[in-house]
């Protein structure tokens, strides 16, 4: 931390070993965040993360996954206030994509733009990065597509990703299971279980919100039964 003193005060200084302490910090706050997991597969796209709610807070309204366009949504891990001001601009730039061009927004030209407002914050003295990282997924003309991105505004194509604390270890857990091969119900299983790899004795689905986006309709929740239904598929997916 000494070796910082001075240099972190402003995303705009660079330190004498080239690195931006500010941005550092925000990314650590993504790694400090709940999980989030986005799937592509055959069908659509299987968006999942990690919320635990207490015991008085209404379960009903998913916190930290976003409804971008009909068929764009967002997963978050981080600092959730700042994912709901990056959705909002997305969602004023997906609009204003329809009203200008009478189409829907590609998903990559999303992710590019949240990318680009992120770097714009590593750019300017006065303001601090977002700590957020987001899973952009959808599916659009190009089919479907899963982009991450981070506080430094990078944004990087998946087929399958986690974010939060623990990814690197679901990351190495979803490379070892996910084939592209794999349908909707496959899919779904295999999110629960890479959310269920970071939670001691995994109980109900609780502590699980889900979403998916179906090919040629909208995203839409997983829950009740058919959530239930994939907790119990996703035993057969071995640490």
């Amino acid at each position: 931390m000494m070796g910082s003193r001075g240099y972190d005060m402003t995303p705009t200084m660079y330190s004498p070993d080239g690195r931006i302490y500010q941005v550092e910090y925000a990314i650590e706050t993504v790694k400090r965040g709940t999980l989030a997991v986005g799937i592509r597969c055959g069908g659509g796209i299987v968006m999942a993360v990690e919320e635990k709610p207490r015991a008085l807070q209404s379960n009903d309204v998913a916190q930290k996954i976003f409804r971008v366009d009909g068929h764009i949504g967002v997963a978050a891990a981080g600092y959730i206030p700042d994912a709901r001001v990056q959705v909002e601009n997305a969602r004023m730039f997906s609009q204003g994509n329809r009203l200008a061009y009478d189409e829907s927004v590609e998903v990559e030209t999303v992710a590019k733009h949240l990318a680009d407002q992120c770097h714009q914050f590593t750019q300017y003295s006065g303001v601090r990065p977002y700590g957020v990282a987001l899973i952009v997924a959808g599916v659009d003309q190009k089919g479907q597509s899963i982009y991450v991105t981070d506080p430094s505004g990078t944004y990087v194509q998946y087929s399958a990703v986690a974010i939060g604390a623990g990814a690197d270890e679901v990351t190495d857990f979803l490379e070892k299971h996910y084939s592209e091969e794999m349908g909707m119900d496959d899919a779904a299983a295999l999110a629960v279980a890479a959310i269920n790899l970071r939670v001691d004795r995994p109980e109900g689905t609780d502590h699980i919100k889900m979403a998916r986006i179906v090919n040629g309709g909208e995203l839409s929740r997983v829950e009740g039964e058919e959530l239930d239904g994939h907790a119990r598929a996703s035993a057969r997916f071995k640490r």
